[in-house]
């Protein structure tokens, strides 16, 4: 008896190496393989959701390259009666606050109400302009979990099934091997829309504080135009 508990401990040493060893040669590509065809669905929903993400961020991050003395140079160049110099300035900078001053600069000689509307026109253009696709990034960041939640549970009907069928010779590692692979999907998509919801809150806060600076622009011009009917 106490010659058969100690093999058994024996054996089970033996084991518990070739186990572990089994375990750590799990890779990241041999984790995603066992979710299944929705893996493939999760990836490609990443690679767009990676894509707009920096596609908006360097569009951002591009619309706010501007000189501080923009405003004041072009003050200059209007009160001097530099129209077209003005005008060219604007066209130097790709950028949506640049572009705002223009429409209105091209607008000099109508009335204020005028200018005013053809500026926040221009302004909801801009914006628009930079939120496209960011619903796109909002969608992924919901539905990529509910996705995954959808291979698990996929996954957990084949585990079940796979049970059903095979009569007495159940065998734990049907379970097992059903969840495993059910889980995965869930990792998987809660991992997608993660990216995809931080990334969207990062890229709407950039834009609400680019939009914040259209409108203070806005107001300085609308009121540099009204300068000389004060003077």
């Amino acid at each position: 008896m106490l010659f058969n508990l100690l093999q058994a401990a024996v054996d089970t040493t033996a084991l518990a190496p070739a186990a572990m060893a089994a375990e750590e040669k799990l890779s990241l590509i041999d984790l995603a393989s066992k979710g299944g065809w929705l893996m493939i669905v999760l990836l490609i929903l990443s690679v767009i959701a990676i894509y707009i993400f920096g596609n908006k961020w360097w569009m951002i991050r591009q619309a706010g390259k501007i000189d501080k003395n923009f405003i004041k140079d072009i003050r200059d160049l209007i009160h001097d009666g530099r129209i077209q110099s003005a005008i060219a300035l604007c066209q130097k900078y790709d950028s949506p606050i640049a572009r705002l001053v223009e429409k209105g600069i091209e607008r000099i000689g109508r009335p204020l109400n005028d200018i005013q509307a053809a500026v926040e026109n221009t302004g909801n253009v801009e914006v628009a302009r930079l939120e496209k696709n960011l619903p796109i990034l909002a969608t992924i960041s919901g539905g990529a979990p509910m996705i995954g939640f959808l291979g698990t549970v996929t996954g957990m009907i084949q585990a079940f099934f796979r049970m059903s069928t095979a009569g007495n010779n159940i065998d734990i590692t049907l379970l097992s091997g059903g969840i495993y692979e059910a889980m995965v999907t869930t990792v998987g998509g809660l991992f997608v829309g993660i990216i995809a919801y931080f990334g969207y809150n990062f890229l709407t806060s950039q834009i609400s504080n680019l939009v914040f600076k259209m409108e203070r622009t806005t107001i300085e011009f609308i009121d540099m135009l009204q300068e000389p009917a004060d003077n």
